[in-house]
């Protein structure tokens, strides 16, 4: 089972708070000059302003996340580790994610943290469909509202003998240009898939179109499910091996 870290976080914040309130105003006065004090209002005095920024900073600015899966090749490798922007959707309260603080809306082209529909984990995808937009994949060819999306060969792999490749995927001036590999052929989510996207909701699709869990497979996502937009990687880090910065910079 995976920790909610964030209701953790939460928890911790309040119960040292608390205690360092109730020592401050209340138990203090009745212990004498020369007694010890006890551990739990130690620790708690001393971790409460560390655990109070650590909040602050992940559910209001910018949060950390490793990279599980290798739905988002060739953009987003696994063992990177992404910088997430808290505040780009809105101001949203930890935990219960209500959004407090409206700020902008995901464009198409963000890459996105988010709840999926069927899932308390995060996710991280490109945002593809926003809503009202009528989304068709067709062997592995997008079309957004009877409009293709571009593509453009960058490499096979591999080279001698291909079975996937790299290519360039333009959604024109609302999202620019992004990496995506695909399959000679087409998976079962890649062959014929038609949605229009609801209100209040954004379809999201990974860059590794055939090995992705995504808006194909789950549906849409609600605009309460976001957590925030990707903006950068900052270091790669392989189990048992350095930590590599070769990777670092803006995602795209």
């Amino acid at each position: 089972m995976d920790i909610n870290f964030p209701l953790v976080l939460v928890c911790a914040v309040f119960v040292t708070g608390v205690i360092t309130l109730i020592d401050k105003y209340f138990w203090r006065k009745h212990r004498g000059p020369d007694a010890k004090e006890p551990l739990l209002i130690d620790l708690s005095r001393s971790f409460f302003p560390v655990l109070l920024l650590v909040l602050v900073l992940r559910s209001f600015v910018v949060e950390p996340f490793k990279i599980p899966s290798s739905s988002m090749v060739p953009t987003l490798l696994v063992n990177d580790f992404i910088l997430v922007n808290k505040f780009t959707y809105g101001i949203r309260l930890p935990v219960i994610r209500t959004k407090i603080i409206d700020v902008s809306d995901p464009q198409r082209g963000d890459v996105m943290v988010f709840f999926p529909p069927h899932d308390d984990r995060y996710f991280i995808k490109r945002v593809v469909g926003l809503p009202g937009d009528e989304i068709r994949y067709i062997n592995n060819v997008l079309y957004i509202n009877g409009i293709e999306m571009k593509q453009e060969l960058v490499a096979g792999i591999p080279p001698e003998s291909p079975k996937s490749f790299i290519m360039t995927e333009d959604f024109g001036d609302e999202g620019g240009e992004h990496l995506m590999r695909k399959q000679m052929h087409p998976g079962s989510l890649s062959r014929h898939y038609r949605m229009v996207v609801p209100e209040g909701h954004y379809f999201m699709m990974g860059d590794n179109r055939d090995n992705s869990s995504d808006s194909r497979a789950w549906g849409a996502v609600p605009e309460e499910n976001i957590v925030g937009k990707a903006f950068a990687i900052w270091m790669h880090w392989e189990l048992k091996s350095l930590p590599k910065f070769d990777r670092n910079g803006k995602i795209i």
